[in-house]
């Protein structure tokens, strides 16, 4: 079925669906007659959905979460940005199309968020938009990232500020453009008692190190997959989008000879950081060409989730610390395999979910393209260059009203 920007998705698609268990839950109550609302919008590498979250902050830049919604992509829409993303003969065309296809996406879904929550066009400041990435190679001579998702539509169709393009400016400056989610992290989780790391698994994971130190800079970068190879297998082996609570990686076997061979054989993994990588690299081509596509169903699922891990714990083990708090958000915040695998190899750090920090693991993107929006409109930096490399603080993104 071809996707109607103006449809609104039926409850059955959202049924099996991790985040429908979260979907529009209330939090603060908002005082409309005072409150700048600011929007963010995060559909992030496993190209599951939008987020949106509607936050407001305070003078210091601290958010209180009002309301958050998810829509799932459409089937066809999803298997259209999946295969631009990893096609390298994808066209221009076929780009622009999706880039107009995906704006209409997300148009309609922050209309229907504002008028279930009650948020008229006057009462939002802006919306940050995230965007989805279709390519991220931020090293070599020509370095490059690209977001679609219109954001022209956006502003037109919901009559709000739209801020998007967090992530080129950042790389003019010579950085790596992601992750960018440092900054957020370090305004509303740093701990002056304690290290701790933040560890966003998304389709590729991604940690923070937050010193307890305010001295000592805040550090961030890719650590590889996360639940995209994970994802992938399950598309193919089953017709399931996702590895619901880890229960195909349980009953499988690991093939850590196999895991050993690809981390040798793969660059990523021996670059120091800052570094960044993406889906048009971690894909089912990099399955084929490190084995994992020869397992049984559930051994490779097994096998990529511990990948996962090892790619995590080796990322970990090369920061300045030896017994941080771990929080975690992202979709792989409800892998309990994951998370007892994680355990294992981190022996010394009390890993847990950002829930326990103040924050839902599920709404910490969005919220934090918010924040960047915030950040925009006050004319503040965004970016940490102790992060991404880039030659200094700058502002994100670019404005459409």
């Amino acid at each position: 079925m071809r996707w109607d920007p103006d449809r609104r998705p039926d409850p059955t698609e959202l049924r099996h669906s991790r985040e429908y268990l979260c979907n529009m839950r209330a939090k603060q109550p908002l005082d409309r007659s005072s409150a700048d609302i600011y929007l963010g919008a995060m559909s992030g590498t496993s190209m599951d959905g939008l987020d949106l979250v509607a936050t407001s902050f305070d003078a210091a830049g601290r958010p209180t979460l009002h309301h958050t919604g998810f829509t799932p992509y459409p089937e066809q829409l999803k298997t259209d940005l999946m295969e631009l993303a990893t096609d390298p003969r994808a066209t221009v065309d076929r780009m622009c199309e999706l880039d107009t296809l995906l704006g209409e996406f997300y148009a309609a879904s922050t209309r229907a968020f504002m008028h279930d929550h009650g948020l008229s066009a006057a009462s939002v400041r802006a919306l940050g938009n995230h965007g989805q990435t279709i390519r991220h190679r931020p090293s070599g001579s020509k370095p490059y990232t690209l977001q679609i998702g219109n954001p022209a539509i956006i502003a037109a169709r919901c009559a709000i500020t739209v801020i998007s393009d967090f992530r080129r400016k950042d790389i003019a400056l010579g950085g790596q453009g992601a992750p960018l989610a440092p900054a957020f992290h370090q305004q509303v989780f740093h701990d002056p008692a304690h290290d701790r790391v933040i560890l966003n698994i998304g389709g590729i994971a991604n940690l923070t190190f937050l010193p307890a130190d305010p001295e000592v800079d805040a550090i961030g970068f890719d650590t590889g997959p996360g639940n995209t190879l994970i994802d992938a297998l399950c598309r193919r082996h089953s017709g399931q989008h996702f590895d619901q609570d880890g229960a195909i990686a349980r009953s499988g076997h690991v093939d850590h000879a196999l895991i050993d061979s690809a981390i040798a054989a793969e660059p990523f993994f021996q670059l120091p950081p800052p570094k960044s990588t993406g889906t048009d690299h971690f894909n089912q081509v990099w399955l084929a060409q490190h084995g994992l596509d020869r397992l049984s169903a559930a051994d490779a699922i097994a096998t990529a989730s511990e990948l996962t891990c090892r790619g995590v714990a080796l990322g970990i083990a090369s920061l300045a610390t030896r017994t941080p708090d771990v929080f975690v958000c992202g979709g792989g915040a409800h892998n309990s395999f994951i998370l007892e695998r994680l355990s294992r190899y981190l022996q010394n750090c009390h890993v847990r979910t950002t829930d326990a920090a103040g924050i839902d693991p599920d709404w910490v993107e969005a919220t934090a393209f918010a924040w960047l929006a915030w950040r925009n409109l006050s004319g503040l930096s965004g970016n940490l260059p102790s992060v991404t490399n880039a030659k200094n603080y700058t502002t994100l993104g670019s404005i459409q009203r």
